[in-house]
């Protein structure tokens, strides 16, 4: 029913598909060997990150952020808000709406940045109970108690940003 060169033909079809597939597995394995032996030192992981856009990288790096309460951070932060607030206004404007006082916003801005906090009542009973419990937590585990005050002005001082 079939003749020589078909089945000749199919074997050589077979014997071609497993040629290809062993090329290319063997031709990867030599590669990635080939990567992984140039690598001039430390590991991949180590290299995450660090690209020619990082500010880390390995071509001068970025100077980093002013200290947050120094004048320069000060001042990027009040061009960051005019920045903001001057889109605002354009939108505004665009709508129809008139335009806003940039100066005035940013001083009414910088007023409440510099405004004290004050606390929410019920976060502070809060805490004064999670005080009191771990206060009883510790007299029963034979340690001193805790000063009930200084402790909740601390928990409240680090759940602040």
């Amino acid at each position: 029913m079939h003749s020589d060169p078909s089945i000749a033909v199919l074997a050589l079809a077979t014997n071609a598909f497993a040629f290809v597939v062993f090329g290319v597995v063997s031709l990867s394995v030599i590669v990635s060997l080939l990567l992984l032996s140039s690598r001039a030192g430390g590991s991949a992981y180590e290299e995450i990150g660090r690209g020619g856009l990082s500010s880390e990288g390995d071509y001068g790096g970025g100077t980093g952020a002013p200290a947050p309460d120094s004048p320069a951070a000060q001042a990027e932060r009040e061009r960051e808000m005019r920045q903001m607030l001057s889109a605002r206004s354009e939108r505004l404007v665009r709508r129809g709406q008139p335009a806003l006082d940039i100066d005035a916003e940013i001083t009414r801005l910088l007023a409440d940045e510099q405004a004290p906090a004050t606390r929410d009542a019920a976060l502070v009973a809060e805490v004064r109970q999670l005080v009191m419990a771990r206060n009883e937590r510790r007299v029963r585990q034979g340690f001193e108690p805790l000063d009930v005050d200084g402790e909740v002005t601390r928990t409240l001082g680090e759940l602040e940003p």
